[in-house]
């Protein structure tokens, strides 16, 4: 398990309890915990790392403390301590994995206590590294089993080298990236190094801190915010990052449906061209499954039943209010908008209107309609803090601009409570 602590407090009580007993041992010195040590046992780790003991079976305090400094890749093999152990990594980023578990990133400040009789590994990053602390309590009943040494394979199988810390991107930012995008080799890492920093620790630390939305809504919005803004390389990627979260091809091609009402055949064409290209490349099989729930005799009025349920009877009024010569927009409206595509099935009706609403911000000068489906979106159970958490989240995708013109919709359709 890994804490974020104030380690100085930690290494506070680490040189507090060796220097209480040094009359007893040896003498320390804080310059201890920066010099390398003495190489480590090669049976026991892989590459260039080096050990300084600073307690050992002699000590009174019946704890083994010492500094283990490791280059780029190295790394220990897999072993358990009957006691367990903790580990506070003081300089450089490395990996922490549990048998049957990921691999976690770990960087200055993190603690990983380690459960006893754990089978475990741990050791640099590939491109940076890392130096720990490691105690392990109670040495008179601690025993050590060394195993096999983590083979290249598994010390591989994270996929975030590439985003690798030489750019400052925070370990939550890489996490986060990787989730959407396993092993992404990102072109623009390479030309624009100062550009993707600033981008990834934003969009994939920062803005998701602000929010509680669950990752396949949040790719799926954002997939549909792609579609509004007209970014065909970025919907590209939230398409296979879509795809990477467990998000179906139905609910990708239900998103990609409904935009065509909203943003128009026109610009939705090369979006269903590369979807269609994307989910061959995946092997499936297409046309999928059809979602359909209407016919062309009763369209109409599912589409007006529809229209009802989610903003309520304004909707007579604006056929009331609408001018003869106009009639026929709201019918369409009805009949098209609603009854063609959003009584669809394979997205439920809070999914679809965020969509729609992801769709508005995005196309910008949409206030009126914006301020439509917030009502139509807290009428169907999005409240103003889902609603937040979406604006939140397009905010990267979209630019200021129109965060803030959704911004004001929401607060005049749904003011804060203070």
């Amino acid at each position: 398990m890994i804490r974020k602590i104030h380690i100085s407090a930690i290494l506070y009580f680490i040189f507090t309890s060796l220097l209480t007993a040094q009359s007893k041992t040896k003498s320390y010195s804080m310059t201890t915990f920066s010099d390398k040590g003495n190489p480590a046992p090669k049976e026991y780790f892989t590459g260039t790392v080096w050990v300084t003991p600073h307690s050992g079976k002699d000590d009174d305090y019946n704890t083994t403390i010492g500094t283990v400094t490791f280059k780029p890749k190295a790394r220990t093999n897999w072993h358990t301590h009957t006691t367990g152990q903790i580990l506070l990594v003081i300089e450089g980023t490395g990996y922490y994995q549990e048998k049957g578990k990921p691999i976690q990133l770990i960087q200055k400040g993190d603690v990983i206590k380690i459960p006893k009789n754990t089978l475990h590994w741990h050791g640099a990053s590939h491109n940076s590294s890392m130096r720990h602390i490691a105690i392990v309590p109670e040495l008179d009943k601690d025993t050590t089993e060394w195993l096999q040494p983590v083979n290249n394979e598994e010390y591989n199988s994270f996929k975030a080298p590439v985003y690798e810390v030489e750019n400052h991107i925070s370990p939550k930012a890489i996490m986060n990236h990787e989730e959407l995008c396993p092993n992404h080799v990102s072109k623009a890492k390479e030309t624009d190094p100062d550009l993707v920093e600033v981008f990834d620790n934003f969009a994939f630390d920062e803005v998701l801190t602000q929010n509680a939305m669950d990752t396949r809504t949040r790719v799926m919005m954002i997939m549909a915010s792609t579609i509004g803004s007209h970014a065909l390389t970025e919907y590209k990627m939230y398409l296979n990052a879509a795809l990477n979260t467990g998000v179906s091809p139905i609910e990708i091609k239900e998103i990609l449906y409904q935009s065509v009402p909203y943003v128009g055949i026109s610009k939705v064409t090369d979006f269903i061209q590369v979807t269609n290209e994307v989910f061959t490349e995946h092997d499936i099989q297409l046309p999928l499954e059809s979602q359909s729930v209407t016919t062309p005799a009763n369209r109409a009025e599912k589409g007006l039943a529809l229209q009802k349920g989610i903003f309520g009877n304004g909707i007579d009024d604006m056929y009331k209010n609408s001018p003869d010569d106009l009639l026929h927009i709201q019918k369409f409206l009805s009949a098209n908008c609603f009854g063609d595509y959003v009584t669809r099935s394979g997205l439920d009706i809070k999914t679809r209107e965020m969509v729609t609403l992801s769709f508005l911000i995005a196309l910008g000068g949409t206030e009126s309609q914006i301020k439509g489906h917030i009502r139509g979106n807290s009428n169907v159970g999005n409240d103003r803090q889902a609603l937040i958490d979406l604006i939140t989240n397009l905010l990267p995708y979209v630019g200021y601009p129109r965060t803030l013109n959704a911004i004001n919709c929401l607060n005049e359709i749904l003011p804060p409570s203070k």
